[in-house]
């Protein structure tokens, strides 16, 4: 009777096993099962998404100067108040930007930040950008009709650092014979994230310099607006 009973333990042991073995098996099942439907609900999503993602983003292309650039910007002569004037006649402001070969921000700039569609909507729809290189040998004349190279005319208006945005008051308040950086109305030295970078080419186009708000504190409203809706 003993030796059954030890019999029947031993039995009843060896089922307990094999139902935690076959309970642990089926946790592994199932977690497997999980993680492959996790898979390929990704690789599902990813395909949804995915394009509608690239979408928002409008790729640049690069010069043959090296510099990356967008297709709308303008094709110049490099004589700014002729520049100037025919943005004015078209209802949009102009931006000049400087930059140069190598430059990290500036191709951050040009492919993440104006890449953005929304960002770079606006700009193109409100904005003739006219791009200059830091160390160019083009030859620009200057809203005072003097004529060098846009290496000399970075040095003129004191650009040290790429990018640099420079924003260009319009046609009609355009002080005779003065050069661009002492009739400029704003620029922005460094690349920005995309809430900054879109609200100086909003505050320029609406005269934000004209007026008592200053520009960070135009940049602040608009992120607390952004946090209460």
């Amino acid at each position: 009777m003993i030796f059954r009973l030890g019999n029947l333990y031993k039995l009843h042991m060896m089922i307990a096993r094999a139902r935690q073995k076959l309970n642990k098996e089926g946790r592994v099942k199932i977690k497997i099962v999980k993680l492959l439907a996790t898979a390929c609900l990704a690789f599902f999503v990813t395909g949804l998404v995915g394009p509608a993602v690239a979408d928002v983003f409008i790729k640049p292309t690069r010069s043959d100067d090296g510099l990356y650039h967008h297709k709308w910007f303008k094709d110049s002569f490099l004589d700014l108040k002729d520049d100037l004037q025919e943005a004015d006649e078209a209802g949009k402001r102009l931006a000049i930007i400087f930059e140069q070969v190598g430059c990290i921000y500036c191709k951050k700039m040009q492919t993440e930040v104006l890449a953005e569609k929304s960002i770079n909507d606006y700009v193109r729809k409100n904005f003739d950008v006219v791009q200059m290189n830091l160390w160019g040998s083009r030859n620009v004349t200057d809203f005072d009709g003097k004529v060098m190279p846009e290496k000399a005319l970075a040095k003129r208006w004191g650009v040290i650092f790429t990018p640099t945005i420079v924003f260009i008051p319009e046609f009609a308040a355009l002080s005779s014979g003065k050069p661009g950086h002492e009739i400029k109305v704003a620029s922005m030295p460094g690349a920005f994230g995309g809430l900054t970078f879109k609200a100086m080419f909003e505050w320029v186009k609406a005269k934000g310099y004209e007026g008592n708000e200053h520009f960070q504190k135009y940049v602040i409203n608009k992120m607390n607006k952004r946090r209460t809706q």
